[in-house]
């Protein structure tokens, strides 16, 4: 006589959680870690600076958001069941977002060595934007999750250094383009659905990327003052508008070929 095991996987049978379920766990256990040493650094940096007290609150918040992006598109991790070391270090990053962001209501009360210390963080975090990719193929664990986890960190940073740059007086309110742009990109392929096609790798997109950050972390030091700081920051404006428009053609000329092919 045969017997037929139910058509259930191996896994479920043995009470073993899938691999899905033990993802989000991770993900979960990583957003609490991240949150405590996060909102703990915080806690450390009040009072010193002239940060205030309310600057752990505002940290908090900031980190909000970076727990929700942590928890979007956490299917494309497969098969992995496991955050990865790749993506720990860009929930560093997050993570160090999250303390420059709640500098920006307080940014004025700084004083000069605590701008040099926001620099210093965020050149780390720009430094740790191009460890986690190399990480992530050297231990096979790349994946569409930790794209887009890296690609909305990037944004969240870019986002934050220029609320830096324009409340910190360093430059006009323009500057919050730097931080819109790939939001105002994503939102006009609602309308426009050929605009959401899968765009080619671009070493050019992330050089562009880099520049930006870049510009405003240095922008963001007590030695850059407008109209320098200004200048600079609309010359990194300048090229990530150049950037965009080059992909906008480029799929604009891609859509135009499906239809007519």
């Amino acid at each position: 006589m045969t017997y037929r095991l139910p058509d259930r996987p191996l896994r479920s049978l043995m009470g073993l959680p899938a691999p899905a379920s033990r993802l989000a766990v991770s993900v979960a256990l990583h957003m609490a870690a991240g949150g405590v040493m996060t909102v703990g650094a915080a806690s450390m940096l009040a009072g010193h600076g002239g940060l205030p007290a309310a600057y752990v609150g505002y940290v908090a918040i900031c980190y909000a958001v970076v727990a929700f992006l942590m928890s979007l598109h956490l299917g494309g991790h497969a098969p992995h069941a496991h955050f990865g070391t790749a993506n720990r270090i860009t929930l560093a990053r997050g993570m160090i977002a999250s303390l420059l962001g709640g500098a920006v209501p307080v940014v004025t009360a700084l004083d000069s060595q605590a701008l040099w210390a926001a620099s210093a963080a965020a050149l780390l975090a720009l430094v740790l934007d191009g460890v986690d990719g190399w990480i992530a193929r050297r231990t096979r664990m790349a994946s569409a999750y930790g794209q887009h986890l890296d690609i909305n960190f990037d944004t969240v940073m870019m986002g934050i250094l220029a609320l830096l740059a324009w409340q910190g007086g360093k430059a006009g309110a323009w500057v919050l383009a730097i931080g819109l742009a790939r939001y105002v990109f994503v939102a006009a392929g609602w309308f426009w659905p050929w605009l959401n096609s899968e765009l080619p790798f671009s070493q050019r997109r992330r050089i562009v990327c880099v520049v930006q950050i870049a510009v405003l972390l240095v922008c963001l030091t007590p030695l850059m003052v407008p109209p320098v700081s200004s200048l600079a920051a609309a010359a990194a404006l300048g090229l990530l508008l150049f950037s965009f428009a080059v992909d906008t053609l480029w799929l604009l000329k891609a859509g135009t070929g499906k239809r007519t092919s």
